[in-house]
């Protein structure tokens, strides 16, 4: 039986029957949190239906609904307890990595988790990261926990992700390789470079495609260093590979600036973005 034949089971008598056709078919699991999605037509029913979705699993503490689109400088959900706890904090293992954070005010990529392990992967023993946009550590607590990094230091504007991002390494055990640091990324960059820090690895994992900050990672990156870029591109083949050198073109330009030269070692599927349009994420080698 899926989950809205289910509902539709536990609601009847609940709700109008003419009603019964709007419960939603799937739902967002966020660790012992679960997240709906109802259509206005429910929004009089929510706490009937968020009831019953405890009921139906059991595993959830409690039940939240979306109130509304990511909205903001830091891009926060609107999300509101509806049935259960009233809390909105989570703990979500992923690849042998702890993240907590507040589903309310920290939005969580669950779809990038390949390319985070992919990166981490790619980290050599003893090198030197800078996260550009580490959030609550997507990026940094796989680096820390699966590879073996000298120093990684991660930079992150938003104060809510700031707290979680230290919460996150003291949950993973990795803190002693990190120094985390709460500000602008081009003008933290320009104080580790003051301070003679270079990087053998930076990782920009930020959408929408962080373009105006490339300038500060080819500032930081060391000599044949990686940058990890993401953006987004057409999912056809032929305008993919278009729009690659358009973007290509600009970093060049940004590098020539610099005195620097940029070669392009891969381009990296994520996941659909949106229709048409997938999230892709460069390797770029700089000298």
């Amino acid at each position: 039986m899926t989950f809205k034949e289910e509902l539709r089971e536990k609601l009847k008598g609940k709700i109008p029957a003419e009603k019964l056709e709007f419960l939603p078919s799937g739902f967002q699991a966020v660790g012992e949190i679960c997240i709906l999605n109802l259509n206005k037509e429910l929004l009089g029913y929510k706490k009937e239906i968020g009831e019953a979705s405890l009921e139906i699993f059991t595993r959830f503490k409690s039940v939240c609904n979306k109130t509304g689109e990511i909205t903001g400088k830091f891009r926060e959900p609107q999300i509101e307890v509806i049935a259960g706890e009233k809390k909105t904090e989570a703990i979500v293992k992923e690849n042998n990595c702890l993240y907590k954070f507040d589903v309310a005010k920290i939005m969580f990529a669950k779809g990038n988790i390949n390319e985070r392990v992919r990166i981490a992967r790619q980290v050599k023993k003893g090198e030197i990261i800078v996260d550009m946009f580490a959030g609550i550590g997507y990026f940094s607590v796989p680096i820390g926990k699966l590879a073996e990094p000298k120093k990684v230091y991660s930079i992150e504007l938003n104060p809510n992700s700031i707290y979680y991002l230290k919460e996150n390494l003291k949950l993973n055990k990795i803190e002693d390789k990190f120094e985390v640091i709460e500000g602008d990324c081009r003008e933290e960059v320009d104080k580790l470079v003051e301070k003679g820090v270079g990087a053998d690895r930076v990782v920009m994992g930020y959408l929408p495609p962080p373009r105006g900050f490339v300038p500060w990672a080819l500032k930081i990156v060391k000599n044949k260093g990686i940058v990890h870029y993401e953006e987004i591109f057409n999912l056809d083949e032929d305008k993919r590979d278009k729009e690659v050198g358009e973007v290509m073109k600009k970093i060049e330009e940004y590098s020539k600036e610099q005195g620097k030269k940029v070669k392009l070692l891969s381009v990296n599927y994520v996941k659909d973005y949106r229709p048409h349009v997938g999230h892709y994420v460069l390797d770029l080698e700089v000298d």
